[in-house]
């Protein structure tokens, strides 16, 4: 009887080792479920946000490229463009005064003053006449850096009077004497014929838009002999 009962003592200490191994293995399957799961809905969000940025990244660059096509008829219309890179006129493209402080569709804030600032030496603060014409990696050309003008501005949804353009996208559009220029005014057009920069215009177009979405577009636009020519029409 002695016997028996050590060996039914020894079976129950068995099973109670067997149970606790059980519920270790079940706790630890558990445990790599769960972090499996969280790995895949991490990894879900991310590639939701990279896919979101980019799709933000290109609206931003093409309402940028749209900011620039809009400000075209309306610089083609103007028949001197001297007035232009001193900042005497404007688009038609505008939702305000020039400068000031402007609210994004996500709420955030643009101060249009602090990004003509920022273009044209680099920081938010008022520019120096040292500033303007110190040679850096962005403006490399000095004194004959473009002196950016705010030229249009606007949600680029009020680019369609329709209104059926649906796009949370803030484009600014700058215009200034273009590297070419040569004359003595580097806010004007010069007068030479000679002057290889005369009626030659740098454009610059920034889009602002959601999660710090942002894009700049620069080109150069050149007033030919012909209307066709300069619209695109010709050769």
């Amino acid at each position: 009887m002695k016997r028996r009962f050590i060996w039914v003592v020894a079976c129950v200490r068995r099973h109670v080792d067997e149970g606790g191994a059980a519920l270790i293995a079940a706790l630890m399957a558990t445990f790599l479920l769960t972090a499996l799961g969280l790995a895949l809905v991490l990894g879900t969000a991310t590639e939701t946000m990279i896919a979101g940025n980019y799709r933000n990244g290109q609206e931003a660059l093409y309402a940028a490229e749209a900011g620039i096509e809009r400000s075209m008829p309306d610089l083609l219309a103007v028949p001197d463009w001297s007035a232009i890179p001193a900042g005497n006129m404007t688009s038609a493209f505008i939702d305000g005064p020039p400068g000031g402080s402007r609210t994004l569709a996500d709420g955030a804030s643009l101060d249009l003053t602090q990004a003509t600032n920022l273009a044209t030496c680099g920081k938010t603060s008022e520019c120096s006449l040292a500033d303007i014409n110190a040679s850096t990696d962005d403006r490399p050309s000095g004194q004959s850096n473009p002196r950016w003008r705010l030229y249009a501005y606007s949600p680029i949804n009020q680019l369609l009077p329709t209104g059926t353009l649906s796009s949370a996208m803030y484009v600014v559009v700058w215009v200034g004497n273009h590297q070419l220029e040569s004359g003595s005014d580097p806010a004007g057009d010069g007068s030479s014929q000679t002057n290889p920069g005369r009626e030659v215009l740098a454009i610059r177009a920034e889009a602002f838009g959601p999660s710090g979405s942002h894009r700049v577009v620069e080109v150069a636009i050149a007033r030919t002999r012909s209307v066709e020519n300069e619209r695109g029409q010709g050769e």
